[in-house]
C-alpha cells in the first residue's frame, strides 16, 4: 500500500509520525515523508483525496459531497472540511492547461443569493461570468470587476477579438476596458438579443419578418425604413436602440455561413446556467466572502481543471 502512494523512496524512520486519510485507508506518515509528498503541515488527507473532494463538491452541496465520497473511497470526510477545503484552495493561481489566444470574448452576469437578507426577502447579489472563444476557457468574479479586467487583459489574445454582448452598456464598458486598443475590438450585437427586442413590436404595425431579413443581413437602413411608419411607444424605443447599436450589427448571414466566428452569447449564457447548479442548489446561501472561492472551484470544474491526477501535479 505504501508504494502505490508513492512512499517506497522515503525513509519511514525520520521525523514524527502523523495519521493521513487517503483512497487507500488511514496511512502513518513521517514528517520527511510528508514534506516529500507535499502535504502540508496540519493536513489531515492526502492530495489524491483532496482533489476528490473538491471535484465532487464542484457540483453538489457540501453534505451530497460527504455521502459520495464516502460511497466512492470508503472514506469519510465532513461536510464542514468540504467547505474549508473549498475555501483554502488558491483559485485565481490555477490555468488552462493548454490555453489559446483570444479570438472572442463574452460576458454575462448570475445572481447568488446571501446569508446577508431575511428568508423572506432575501438578498440576492450579481457575479460575472466570461467565456473565452465560444465553448473554451471559464471565468467567473464577484463583486471584482478589477480582478475581471486584469485577468482577461492579461491574457493573450488574437490581432482582432470579436466581443459579443447584448444592449447593455456596462457589458460593452467591460468589452471596452478588457480590450482597450479600439482597432483590436470588434463589437458584436447578439443576434438573439437583437431578434427578442425586435419580436416586442406586434406584427399588426409592422412585417417582423422583413425587418428581421434586413436584419440578418446587416441592412440597418432598410430595417430603419420600415419602423418610420410605425407610430407605437415599442416602434420608437427599437428604432432607438437600433441607432445606437448600428455600428455592431453586422451581415450574420454572411458571418455564419463561412463561418466566422458566433453570432449569439449561448455559450457565456449556458455557462451562468451551469455555475448557477452549483451556486443555485434548492436552499442555498452563501457568505459574501465565500462566494468567490466556489465560482473559482466551479469554474476550475467546467475547464476540466480538477482530475485528481492533473489538479496535482498543477500545484506542485
Amino acid at each position: 500500500m505504501s508504494s502505490s502512494f508513492g512512499l517506497s523512496n522515503c525513509r519511514a524512520t525520520e521525523g514524527y509520525r502523523r495519521t493521513l486519510k487517503s483512497v487507500l485507508g488511514e496511512l502513518q506518515l513521517t514528517s520527511e515523508q510528508a514534506a516529500r509528498l507535499g502535504v502540508g503541515a496540519g493536513t489531515q488527507i492526502s492530495p489524491y483525496l483532496e482533489a476528490c473532494c473538491l471535484s465532487a463538491s464542484a457540483t453538489v452541496s457540501y453534505q451530497r459531497a460527504e455521502q459520495d465520497i464516502a460511497v466512492s473511497t470508503g472514506m469519510r470526510v465532513s461536510a464542514k472540511t468540504q467547505q474549508r477545503l473549498v475555501q483554502r484552495q488558491p483559485w485565481a493561481a490555477l490555468e488552462v492547461q493548454t490555453p489559446e489566444p483570444m479570438a472572442e470574448l463574452s460576458i454575462d452576469g448570475g445572481n447568488v443569493k446571501l446569508t446577508s437578507g431575511a428568508k423572506d426577502a432575501p438578498d440576492w447579489r450579481q457575479y460575472k461570468a466570461v467565456r473565452l472563444n465560444s465553448k473554451g476557457e471559464s471565468r467567473a468574479w464577484f463583486q471584482d470587476k478589477e480582478g475581471l479586467v486584469a485577468t482577461v487583459r492579461g491574457h493573450a489574445m488574437e490581432a482582432v477579438v470579436v466581443c459579443l454582448g447584448a444592449g447593455h452598456d456596462g457589458i460593452w464598458n467591460l468589452h471596452t476596458a478588457m480590450v482597450p486598443h479600439r482597432a483590436q475590438r470588434f463589437e458584436l450585437l447578439d443576434w438573439y438579443h437583437l431578434k427578442e427586442n425586435l419580436f416586442k413590436l406586434s406584427p399588426a404595425e409592422v412585417e417582423r419578418e422583413q425587418v428581421e431579413t434586413h436584419l440578418w443581413q446587416g441592412d440597418v437602413v432598410s430595417a430603419l425604413n420600415q419602423l418610420k411608419a410605425c407610430p407605437s411607444d415599442e416602434a420608437e424605443r427599437f428604432h432607438n436602440y437600433l441607432l445606437k447599436h448600428q455600428n455592431r450589427i453586422p451581415n450574420y448571414g454572411y458571418y455564419v455561413a463561412e463561418p466566422l466566428c458566433s453570432v449569439g452569447s449561448g455559450a457565456v449564457e449556458s455557462l451562468v446556467k451551469q455555475i448557477d447548479q452549483r451556486l443555485q442548489i434548492v436552499g442555498g446561501r452563501w457568505k459574501a466572502e465565500h462566494v468567490p472561492k466556489v465560482l473559482g472551484q466551479r469554474c476550475a470544474d467546467l475547464n476540466e481543471e480538477l482530475n485528481p491526477t492533473t489538479f496535482i501535479l498543477s500545484r506542485r
